[in-house]
């Protein structure tokens, strides 16, 4: 028996999030952690998980479908729920759980949607190797590929990515902010996560996906053997990008 009935992966982009859900839904036991609040309004919600619009003119009961076809969607047949939140997907996700829950803490709020959850959180120590992944990701349209080099998921056209120190360092910025932001609301809501680090998760896929899978209550041979959806985008030009922005930056 599980000892909870839903996990949320707090993290940031390009902190190996991808990886970790593809690993977990491909168990077969812990459902299928996705983004399903990563839009910027209810109607994306709603679109993303293939919800038409409400016809119905209470909001209430708008969000509450909303949330219900989540559940669905997360546990995808298993006994228990997965969600992947990054931190500027936060405040709308909160703001529309406290108009369902609104009595409590933001965690008790959570408990009272997904029922008794573990909160992991997964970021990545390296934030220039991060802020260089999420800009080559936007500029190229790339965001992830197959470890047979076929591509996952692209956004955009194809395009070269090009060098630019501003935005790589406007993103080292805001991921460190954003770990600073989930930390604060851990102790806020007096919250213990699991943490895990983009090194550790991608030094040791199934031993970290057991580990998750064991404090979950389930059981942790179900990682071992799983394919990894998806493959690193660390390339000789991130690399020469990496050294170049350090020479860039050295005493600033």
């Amino acid at each position: 028996m599980s000892h909870f009935d839903s996990y949320i992966i707090c993290t940031s982009p390009r902190s190996g999030s991808t990886l970790l859900c593809g690993m977990l839904a491909a168990s077969g036991i812990a459902g299928d952690p996705q983004s399903y609040f990563h839009g910027a309004s209810l109607a994306e919600w709603r679109d993303d998980i293939g919800l038409l619009p409400s016809s119905d003119t209470s909001h209430r009961a708008g969000v509450a479908e909303l949330f219900d076809v989540v559940m669905t969607q997360g546990r995808s047949g298993t006994a228990i729920f997965g969600l992947r939140l990054q931190w500027h997907s936060f405040d709308l996700f909160i703001r529309h759980l406290c108009f369902l829950y609104p009595n409590g803490t933001n965690q008790t709020g959570i408990d009272a949607a997904f029922g008794r959850t573990l909160f992991i959180h997964l970021t990545r120590e390296d934030k220039l190797a991060q802020a260089i992944s999420y800009v080559k990701a936007l500029q190229s349209g790339l965001w992830h590929k197959a470890p047979d080099g076929t591509e996952v998921e692209r956004l955009a056209p194809p395009k070269d990515p090009h060098y630019d120190a501003p935005a790589i360092a406007k993103h080292v910025h805001q991921f460190r902010e954003d770990d600073r932001a989930w930390q604060n609301w851990f102790s806020a809501e007096k919250i213990n996560p699991l943490r895990f680090t983009y090194d550790a998760l991608s030094g040791d896929l199934s031993g970290t996906v057991g580990r998750i899978m064991v404090r979950l209550g389930l059981d942790p041979k179900a990682a071992q053997g799983i394919v990894p959806p998806v493959a690193k985008l660390l390339d000789d030009q991130s690399a020469r990008w990496a050294v170049r922005f350090k020479a860039e930056h050295t005493g600033k």
